[in-house]
């Protein structure tokens, strides 16, 4: 058997590496899905609680979607209600979004149980694997900042 060309090798690689980090994350939201959020919904309650109260349009252009779909996603975590709206301290014509306590505590619980799945996984691997994912990790990290 032939050993295929390393750029062949390379993508397949790569291939295999974005398709195992998409089944990583996959696993560890599905550890947390009692809560049935979206993605944009989780990602909107995160900046909420690390940035503090925001307009839509602030969270639409954080979160790179247009401002009337921001809108439809802000109306389903007030459904929920996960966040509310707040007069602006500054600007009477605009409201702030703000994530309320309930929201608080589903985003914990859920960080909670994707923490505890990620522990006991790596529970099953030996020191020299959980070292190897920790610095692939790191690696990880740098290719994100780039």
């Amino acid at each position: 058997m032939a050993i295929p060309p390393k750029d062949k090798y390379l993508d397949t690689a790569i291939i295999d590496f974005g398709q195992t980090i998409g089944l990583l994350v996959r696993r560890v939201r599905a550890a947390a899905a009692s809560h049935e959020l979206s993605w944009t919904e989780s990602a909107v309650m995160k900046r909420l609680a690390t940035d503090g109260p925001a307009t839509t349009a602030e969270l639409a252009r954080a979160e790179s979607v247009k401002p009337q779909s921001m809108g439809a996603t802000v109306a389903a975590l007030e459904e929920m209600g996960m966040v509310e709206r707040k007069p602006h301290p500054t600007d009477g014509r605009q409201v702030n979004i703000v994530l309320t306590a309930k929201g608080a505590a589903v985003r914990k619980s859920t960080r909670d149980a994707k923490r505890t799945w990620l522990a006991q996984a790596f529970a099953q691997l030996n020191e020299r694997e959980q070292q190897t994912l920790f610095e692939a990790g790191e690696i990880i990290k740098r290719l994100i900042d780039k």
